[in-house]
């Protein structure tokens, strides 16, 4: 009996400790399209905000209908958000709850940091983000390839405190001789620049408009002359 009523209340479990699939229903047919489609949006928003991580479209999948639109839901849920601080945002893979940039001073007042990311990202230098950059659009690459980008060696300490930050890590071995180790960026660098995957890099058109990059220089290994200062910092050594 105590497991028939289990069973009623939905609260069956299988090996892995999730709610068996045969208990939970996702369809929801006994109610009507309107009251359902609500339900659904409340299930997808409680999953996201509960979620520790970026909550994917296959975890959300099993907590709607089959013939559901999840990327439908998440607009109407965006759209009620617009009158609230914070929003529904596709990031690294998923979905995730971030306050809006309008609020970031208040929040970094309130508790020394922005919201979002574990807020590595704002204390990099300036060459550490156009390194980072660079493993970003040209990865898996080694730390000699970065070197020669840059005209300059690009130090073990200096990747190792991108490492360090968790933005990026190690990468397949490259096939170049002696096989030395190459780097690609994590999810928590898409989690840090707000993107939802790699494809949502700015073009090259849009980082030369900004400024932020010559690509005649980048491809020539003359990515030094606009930042002059750094080997004086020692972030960048110069070669032997």
């Amino acid at each position: 009996m105590a497991e028939s009523a289990r069973r009623r209340r939905g609260g069956a479990q299988g090996g892995d400790g999730r709610p068996n699939d045969h208990l939970f229903d996702r369809e929801l047919d006994h109610l009507s399209p309107e009251v359902r489609w609500r339900e659904w949006m409340h299930r997808v928003e409680a999953t996201i905000f509960a979620a520790s991580e970026p909550v994917t479209r296959e975890t959300l999948g099993r907590i709607v209908g089959k013939t559901c639109s999840i990327d439908l839901l998440i607009d109407d849920i965006r759209d009620e958000l617009r009158s609230r601080p914070y929003d529904l945002v596709a990031v690294a893979g998923g979905w995730k709850h971030l306050t809006r940039p309008a609020y970031a001073d208040a929040i970094r007042s309130a508790f020394g940091t922005a919201a979002g990311g574990s807020g590595g990202a704002k204390d990099l230098t300036q060459s550490e983000v156009l390194v980072l950059m660079c493993i970003g659009y040209f990865q898996p690459i080694t730390r000699a390839e970065l070197s020669s980008f840059f005209g300059k060696e690009i130090s073990r300490d200096f990747i190792g405190h991108l490492r360090g930050a968790g933005l990026i890590a190690s990468g397949p071995r490259s096939p170049t001789p002696g096989a030395p180790y190459t780097y690609v960026t994590t999810k928590e660098f898409l989690l840090e620049f707000g993107l939802g995957t790699l494809r949502d890099l700015p073009d090259f058109e849009a980082l030369e408009d900004a400024g932020l990059l010559s690509k005649e220089k980048l491809l020539a290994g003359d990515l030094m002359s606009d930042f002059a200062g750094l080997q004086e910092a020692g972030e960048i050594k110069a070669d032997e």
